[in-house]
């Protein structure tokens, strides 16, 4: 595990809302959204399709589309507001691995001289000392053949070697900062694993933080510090990965981390569905969902509470949800 450290945050997402303009109204794809990655540490966006993950990362990376507003909110990466140009500040600072490795390199380019153009266009150095870092870096990620791998298509490597490719490619402008979208979701349960393994191993080598998404609590656990559970564009709960892993305080955590195929005892998972961006419920916007509904709940919007020290959670009643 990589340690998270006291310091100030690495990157720092505060009270961010993002609307998106449409047919039917406005998308309130993210609401007051607050979560951060410290120096060196670890932080998992866990949630089901639909909760606003990809745009959070849409976000963080300068990327939203032309229709995104943004109401309110910042995000601070390394002190600086990404939000205000853009994410060009951050360039070459964030490392991006993205979820499909099948989609994710031209399939007309070697797989060598795409990244070789990101570095060119982000890192400092030659094109004789960005193709010797690429090949430590392709030894690094376990590659075969790291030298002859250069020169190859990104249809002789299988779906396990892509994803390394692109580990590589998120690491060749040396960031601080490494994004990962759900980067195994395409792969077999044995390269998964791999996968992970490199990942979590050149993270804790390289001293990064690490900004980890993804639908599976059994994933977060092997890679993340800590985790924000997300719902609908809202954070629902957040804390230690273990501490919420054994004793999940939100309803809607508690319900997620049940459908894990490693503890659920059904097939029903929860019932209903998250509500579409421009519809959503007033107050609490798991209520319709929710097993544990108060009075209360339709009506306001919970605050994120403390708990303890280290964990907080958007329930007024999460003792109560908690012993179920």
């Amino acid at each position: 595990m990589m340690g998270a450290t006291l310091a100030r945050p690495l990157l720092s997402v505060e009270n961010l809302a993002v609307h998106i303009r449409t047919d039917a109204g406005p998308a309130r794809i993210l609401d007051d959204v607050t979560l951060a990655v410290p120096k060196g540490g670890s932080l998992g966006v866990v949630g089901e399709s639909g909760c606003g993950k990809s745009t959070l990362l849409r976000a963080i990376l300068g990327i939203l589309p032309g229709g995104a507003t943004v109401p309110k909110g910042a995000v601070l990466f390394e002190g600086r507001d990404i939000l205000a140009d853009r994410g060009a500040s951050a360039r070459g600072r964030i490392g991006f691995i993205p979820q499909d490795p099948y989609l994710s390199l031209n399939p007309v380019f070697r797989a060598g001289d795409q990244i070789l153009e990101v570095m060119r266009r982000h890192a400092p150095g030659s094109r004789r000392d960005h193709k010797e870092k690429l090949v430590e870096l392709f030894r690094a990620v376990q590659l075969p053949d790291p030298g002859g791998a250069l020169a190859k298509y990104p249809h002789q490597f299988s779906g396990g070697q892509r994803q390394r490719l692109l580990i590589a490619a998120a690491l060749s402008c040396e960031p601080s900062l490494v994004v990962a979208d759900e980067p195994t979701t395409a792969l077999d349960v044995t390269t998964q694993r791999e996968i992970l393994a490199v990942l979590r191993q050149l993270i804790a080598e390289r001293g990064l933080s690490l900004l980890f998404v993804t639908h599976d609590f059994g994933v977060l656990a092997t890679v993340c510090d800590q985790v924000a559970v997300l719902y609908s564009g809202r954070v629902a709960e957040t804390g230690p990965t273990r501490a919420v892993l054994d004793a999940p305080l939100h309803p809607y955590a508690r319900m997620l981390l049940a459908c894990h195929p490693d503890r659920a005892t059904d097939l029903l998972g929860i019932p209903g569905t998250v509500p579409a961006a421009t519809a959503q419920p007033p107050g609490c916007r798991f209520h319709p969902r929710c097993p544990q509904i108060h009075s209360g709940c339709p009506i306001e919007v919970p605050p994120m509470l403390p708990v303890g020290e280290a964990r907080a959670v958007a329930c007024p009643w999460h003792g109560e949800a908690a012993r179920g």
